[in-house]
């Protein structure tokens, strides 16, 4: 294969776009395990909230009901 200059410089672009593509992957990357770190976190602190709701339901079960108005007045 000769090395025009035409070569020359796609060869150079496609290297750059290749560098490109890789910071982008790995940029990419670090967005999606950050937010997969969240979603972990999330669903940790859901089912602690779960948790709690099902406590206080079991709780209040117990106690004498509340009188209150009904919720159209």
């Amino acid at each position: 294969m000769t090395d025009t200059p035409n070569t020359s410089a796609r060869l150079d672009e496609l290297e750059m776009r290749v560098v490109h593509q890789d910071q982008t992957i790995e940029d990419l990357n670090a967005a999606i395990t950050a937010q997969w770190k969240l979603i972990e976190r999330l669903e940790r602190r859901i089912a602690q909230l779960g948790e709690r709701v099902a406590d206080s339901e079991r709780s209040t079960g117990d106690a004498a009901p509340v009188d209150r108005p009904p919720p159209h007045y």
